[in-house]
């Protein structure tokens, strides 16, 4: 499946609230995320802009792959166009964790991060909270033209969004986060 979202930086969450109750948003919830990302030793997914992450909110837990899909630019710069993402839910964070170990993956990375879900049709609007950045609000759904719908209904301009991973955010805000082998409200800890 492809993942279609846009990312806008810095908002205003009880402002951002009110707007997406306003349109007809429902509050599906809050979360406090732990997650692990994996790679190969050969890092062969990170060189395809690929990874395995592990998350629970504590009450559910997925399994799931996520690549960044590019796009090759005139200049030989690659331009972030999407995301293809596979989920399973797995019944059990530890084991999971150990059983992906076990087949020869690696640690790449562990954090935490806080989210408040909103959601409207087949639109989903995430306000996420990660570590050292500023709050970003993601808006996700079936194709990039309602994710823009979306944010035009919230009065943000589509092409002032960013279409890309929270690691793609981090470097917005000068860190890189293959450098750090944790992320988490307690600190960042390097590699």
């Amino acid at each position: 499946m492809e993942e279609f979202e846009i990312k806008f930086l810095e908002v205003n969450v009880p402002d951002l609230e009110k707007k997406l109750l306003k349109i007809g948003a429902k509050k599906v919830g809050e979360y406090n995320y732990t997650r692990a990302n994996f790679d190969y030793p050969d890092q062969s997914l990170n060189k395809r802009h690929g990874w395995v992450r592990l998350r629970t909110d504590g009450k559910e837990t997925t399994l799931t792959y996520k690549e960044n899909l590019k796009k090759k630019l005139n200049n030989g710069s690659e331009e972030n166009i999407g995301a293809k993402e596979i989920e399973v839910l797995v019944d059990d964070y530890k084991k999971t964790y150990e059983l992906l170990k076990a087949m020869g993956l690696v640690i790449k990375q562990e954090e935490k991060n806080k989210r408040i879900r909103y959601k409207k049709g087949d639109v989903i609007f995430d306000i996420d909270f990660w570590p050292f950045i500023p709050v970003y609000l993601e808006i996700e759904s079936t194709s990039h033209k309602k994710a823009e719908m979306a944010a035009k209904e919230l009065d943000l301009d589509p092409r002032n969004g960013i279409i890309g991973s929270a690691g793609t955010i981090y470097k917005k805000y000068g860190f890189n986060c293959d450098d750090y082998s944790s992320i988490t409200f307690e600190g960042m800890i390097k590699k």
